[in-house]
């Protein structure tokens, strides 16, 4: 069957669930193949004899330096060709190199093989933004984007608990090889089941049955476009500003457990898997939903809704970052497993509401380019969001961390952590400006 045959022209709604649940898979086994080195860090380290800044530059750089660069070739040819095909090659590669992290002998070898991981998963994103773009109509695309937003928390949560208790069992390497065999097997599967819908079907009138579609805009139009508005540099940096501190802290934050509450490598696998989904899921799921309500009567809404969760967030965050001393003052009072289940508690506020910008400020997004541009811009979204919030995002934690160690020893990842926090400040404020200019720039 011929890819145009494949084609939606008008998906059904259960149908599109069903492209919507499985592209939430695929991202969740992205971002399991991408976070899954945060609980590894333990054994990694000891094994290679890394410092915390060789982690984080190995972490962050590694991936981001070709994931970044190649996701604007690869969304060009997604806005003229299969993006189904595309998402396929894509996840078949990252998962090949995923597993081949389990056999890398040093440094160099995990720092190559992630920067293979970093090409494969550069084609796994902007096609999906665009395709739910064309499967859901705008007054439920905020909510399909957060939907397929879960994929972020629910691979955290698995790269953590799979991830850790793999390693604890069998080995970090393991870990590595059997995560990538569940992305080689999903692919052929992923290929079967979904379609390419229409390029901005959704957008059409009910009913229209045209099979005309508008061609693809070459590259320097689609930045022509975006560069004369401000709401996309305004969007995009304060996405990026969030991602510097989001990135950072959940690559970190196991290590933060085991060092500052002394939980082990198997008690942190439940215990941040716990975090990551619950907070990750619930947090995403109300920003999308509050967003859709605002912005159907303003588009304000959609940047507004994050500035204000970012706003209450960081309070929220240095609380939960003090839980450490938390546990020490109530342990002998309430018992340790107590304390342990308030710090779990507390942090679920702040790891809900930072996530709570993904499906707001990616539908915003949606909507600064016509339908046959809009892989393409999202593509150069994610390149300014992905470029600092990943290279930056995890080395600058691990840096502070080792530049902090002489003064504060074993705490220097808390107070390394403590200072991330006002690139959520910057995120607030950022998306706050764009608020007042989303309107006039916004595509119909």
């Amino acid at each position: 069957m011929s890819d145009a045959s494949r084609q939606i022209q008008t998906p059904g709604a259960r149908y599109r669930y069903v492209v919507l649940a499985m592209l939430i898979l695929v991202y969740t086994l992205n971002f399991l193949d991408r976070q899954i080195l945060g609980i590894l860090a333990k054994p990694i380290k000891e094994e290679f004899g890394l410092t915390d800044g060789q982690f984080g530059l190995m972490s962050g750089l590694a991936f981001a330096l070709l994931y970044t660069t190649l996701a604007i070739p690869i969304a060009w040819l997604a806005d003229r060709f299969s993006r189904v095909w595309i998402m396929t090659a894509a996840l078949t590669l990252w998962s090949g190199f995923t597993a081949l992290c389990g056999f890398a002998g040093g440094f160099s070898a995990l720092f190559l093989a992630r920067m293979g991981v970093g090409i494969g998963e550069a084609g796994g994103v902007a096609p999906a933004y665009s395709m739910l773009a064309d499967y859901f109509p705008k007054s439920q695309r905020a909510r399909a984007l957060a939907a397929y937003a879960f994929g972020i928390p629910l691979g955290t949560a698995a790269g953590a608990l799979v991830g850790g208790l793999l390693a604890v069992h069998f080995g970090w390497r393991t870990a590595f090889i059997a995560v990538g065999a569940i992305g080689l097997l999903l692919a052929p599967v992923f290929r079967l089941v979904v379609r390419d819908p229409r390029r901005g079907g959704a957008d059409m009138a009910a009913g229209d049955t045209t099979t005309v579609q508008a061609p693809a805009a070459p590259l320097s139009q689609v930045i022509r476009v975006l560069a004369a508005k401000p709401s996309f540099w305004l969007l995009s940096f304060g996405a990026a500003s969030s991602s510097v501190c989001g990135y950072g802290v959940a690559l970190w934050l196991p290590s933060f457990f085991m060092r500052s509450l002394g939980l082990t490598l198997r008690e942190t696998a439940w215990y941040y898997s716990g975090i990551a989904f619950f907070g990750g899921v619930l947090g995403i799921w109300l920003g999308g939903a509050v967003a859709d309500r605002l912005g159907a009567k303003s588009k304000a809404g959609y940047p507004l809704t994050p500035a204000v969760a970012f706003l209450i967030s960081v309070p929220c965050f240095l609380l939960a970052m003090n839980s450490g001393s938390l546990v020490a003052g109530l342990g002998g009072q309430m018992g340790g497993s107590a304390a342990l289940a308030l710090a779990f508690g507390i942090f679920l506020i702040p790891t809900g509401l930072n996530l709570a910008w993904l499906g707001p400020i990616t539908a915003a997004v949606q909507h600064l380019a016509p339908a046959p541009m809009r892989t393409t811009a999202s593509a150069l979204f994610l390149l300014i969001n992905n470029l600092l919030g990943i290279a930056v995002g995890t080395y600058y934690f691990g840096l502070v961390s080792d530049l902090l160690k002489p003064a504060f020893g074993q705490e220097s990842l808390r107070w390394s952590i403590y200072t991330g926090m006002g690139f959520y400040l910057v995120a607030a404020l950022l998306f706050f400006l764009a608020s007042r200019r989303l309107a006039r720039d916004w595509v119909d």
